[in-house]
């Protein structure tokens, strides 16, 4: 394949939902910028502590020039940094930089709204969200905002797609490994793993068949006081997937929106053209920071990884990615990508596939309409399913 020399954005492991609040800000920049700004050597969570106070708009330089309707468009981007606990970065086309900038805060605000609606550490005034869920877990049934319910049926469906890899009930043991992981990297010398015995305690608290939604009344119940949602593994996906919808609602026609590494294309470029997608390579020792490009129209790509969020004990690497099966971090590859055309599918399929064997995995994305993937195992060898075509980068 052809050598890519410029990429659109990067696709990177994912994170979870926020841990604490951010001020709404915004900014564009030069694009030269933002590829030493996602150099492979940064970290998701520290650009956000440094930049979160950053409100700077400018200009993107240079001007593409679009011949649909007669029109010159400009290409900008823009980045915010309060939502998922993650950078979100944002190319799109626009008649001048005041229509891209309005259409900025909109894109920010609305995703603001799934942030607050998915997090399952705070709660807001006037919202009933997952941590609210959590904490009536047992108690009554809540009345939530529809897109809740429609979020916590993807993941039933998903749940049975992919026999039980992936699994938004499994908040009690992910609290566990969260807690000893933020423990970790605090204090790595004194890392160790949470107790066996109380790792499979909870999983005896993540029953499917508990979660108890009720569409005509718009309410959610937890019937086991024990367990808790946990959707890390999709709720960004479909945010985004709704966000890329609703940049077509406000007119954005032509844009790529990433959210920490979850990348979703709103059409191509103006030109026809696709986006091209930088993967991340997952060591971080090489010289070579991608992998692969991948061109996307209307597509998304959502990689999941053990190389960014993790933790050490007794030299060994522990990543945050649990497989329900054994309520310990799977060992099969360092990253896996999902290309298809729905954002919070191809996030649910890219946790899954991390918790399952190769052969496993690929006969699922094989019996999957329009879902292609990319499997980089422990050795570095990248192993990919039937119709995945990527680009070859130096």
């Amino acid at each position: 394949m052809r050598r890519v020399p410029e990429r659109d954005l990067t696709a990177s492991g994912s994170g979870r939902i926020s841990e604490g609040k951010g001020r709404h800000s915004f900014r564009t920049e030069r694009w030269k910028d933002r590829i030493t700004y996602f150099g492979k050597k940064y970290k998701v969570k520290k650009i956000y502590r440094i930049l979160i106070f950053v409100l700077v708009v400018g200009f993107f330089c240079g001007l593409v020039v679009s011949q649909s309707c007669g029109q010159k468009m400009q290409q900008y981007q823009g980045q915010f940094f309060d939502c998922f606990d993650t950078v979100t970065t944002i190319t799109g086309y626009a008649r001048s930089q005041k229509d891209f900038s309005e259409k900025m805060e909109l894109l920010q605000n609305k995703l603001m709204y799934y942030h607050q609606l998915y997090d399952i550490y705070h709660t807001y005034d006037g919202i009933n969200n997952l941590k609210s869920i959590n904490d009536a877990a047992g108690k009554k049934p809540l009345k939530v905002d529809t897109e809740i319910i429609k979020l916590l049926k993807l993941g039933r469906e998903m749940y049975d797609k992919t026999e039980g890899k992936l699994q938004i009930t499994y908040g009690s043991v992910l609290s566990l490994w969260h807690e000893y992981r933020e423990k970790g990297m605090e204090q790595p010398q004194k890392a160790e793993l949470p107790p066996k015995k109380e790792l499979d305690r909870r999983a005896g608290h993540t029953d499917m068949e508990k979660l108890i939604l009720d569409e005509e009344a718009s309410t959610v119940y937890l019937a086991d006081k024990n367990m808790s949602l946990d959707v890390g593994s999709i709720g960004k996906g479909y945010a985004v997937q709704r966000l890329a919808e609703y940049a077509r609602e406000i007119g954005m026609e032509h844009a790529l929106i990433s959210v920490g590494g979850n990348v979703c294309a709103v059409g191509a470029k103006p030109e026809g053209e696709p986006w091209t997608v930088g993967v991340e390579n997952p060591d971080y020792d090489s010289s070579q920071p991608y992998v692969c490009a991948v061109e996307l129209a209307d597509q998304s790509i959502v990689t999941s990884g053990d190389y960014q969020r993790y933790y050490e004990v007794d030299g060994v690497r522990y990543c945050h990615i649990i497989d329900p099966e054994t309520n310990m971090p799977p060992e099969y590859f360092t990253s896996v990508s999902v290309i298809t055309k729905d954002s919070g599918m191809a996030d649910a399929l890219s946790t899954s596939l991390f918790n399952m064997d190769y052969d496993t995995g690929l006969s699922l994305v094989e019996s999957i309409t329009d879902v292609e993937a990319m499997w980089i195992g422990k050795d570095g060898k990248i192993r990919c399913s039937s119709g995945f075509k990527y680009n070859e980068t130096k």
